[in-house]
């Protein structure tokens, strides 16, 4: 099984498996990028997976559906391009490089979810769509700062192997952001030049891992000390024990970091 990032628009990744003859795509927010790799590796599309509503996710889903006849797999209580089979935490979905098994984790919109297999590849992989990012997470557009933190304790708990595909590269604005919360963390300032030499290069950041992100991520680390003290130190009003308060403060602080 092969996995690709397709980039698509300015910043996302279509992520792709392929297996030589068949693919699946995630989150494919246009068609043009999944169409030209389809014709690239002489592939057939069989299924597509949403983990959430937004357009720049599923904006490709109706084209690519009526051209492949692929079948769609999406977030049960978000409104989507039908027709979708519809999917929530602890279904499992049956299609190339299964059984996925679907995490729900609202925060970033209130249905998201994510798909996780531990076959697919040699390695373990989650599609995360917008929750988690390598050295951050999601906006909080339609979720809680209690939801966020529930959903990442989720994710966080999934392998240290397991592959990291976030849809957005998004890594090296969030590891400065990550450095202004944890400025002396040595993993987090060795990553920061890995991936300035990979974006060099033209190459994606991702996917990462999850005990990467456990040790540079600060949405993951908001039980750490040297976290919740800069958080509390941004924002006197929350409670330094409470990992909630800790991640809404730091989103907060994200929102408007520049």
């Amino acid at each position: 099984m092969n996995l690709l990032p397709l980039p698509a628009f300015s910043d996302n990744y279509i992520w792709m498996l392929h297996d030589g003859r068949q693919a699946l795509v995630i989150d494919p927010g246009e068609a043009a990028p999944v169409f030209a790799a389809l014709e690239r590796h002489a592939l057939q599309l069989q299924s597509i997976l949403i983990t959430h509503h937004h357009s720049d996710h599923v904006g490709g889903v109706a084209a690519l559906r009526a051209a492949t006849g692929a079948q769609v797999w999406g977030p049960a209580r978000e409104t989507l391009p039908e027709p979708v089979t519809r999917v929530q935490g602890g279904d499992q979905v049956d299609v190339l490089g299964g059984p996925w098994q679907v995490i729900d984790v609202p925060g970033h919109t209130a249905g998201h979810i994510a798909f996780y297999s531990a076959t697919a590849l040699p390695e373990p992989v989650v599609f995360c769509g917008d929750t988690l990012f390598s050295g951050g997470c999601g906006r909080l557009f339609e979720g809680t700062p209690a939801q966020m933190q529930q959903s990442l304790d989720a994710l966080s708990a999934l392998p240290d192997t397991t592959q990291v595909c976030c849809a957005h590269e998004y890594t090296l604005s969030n590891l400065r952001f990550a450095l202004a919360v944890e400025p002396n963390n040595a993993a987090l300032l060795h990553h920061m030049e890995h991936c300035q030499g990979l974006r060099a290069q033209g190459q994606p950041t991702l996917p990462s891992s999850m005990v990467l992100e456990r040790s540079i991520n600060p949405f993951l680390r908001t039980r750490e000390t040297t976290v919740a003290t800069a958080a509390h130190r941004h924002d006197a009003r929350i409670h330094p024990q409470q990992a909630h308060e800790v991640l809404a403060a730091l989103r907060a602080w994200k929102n408007d970091f520049r």
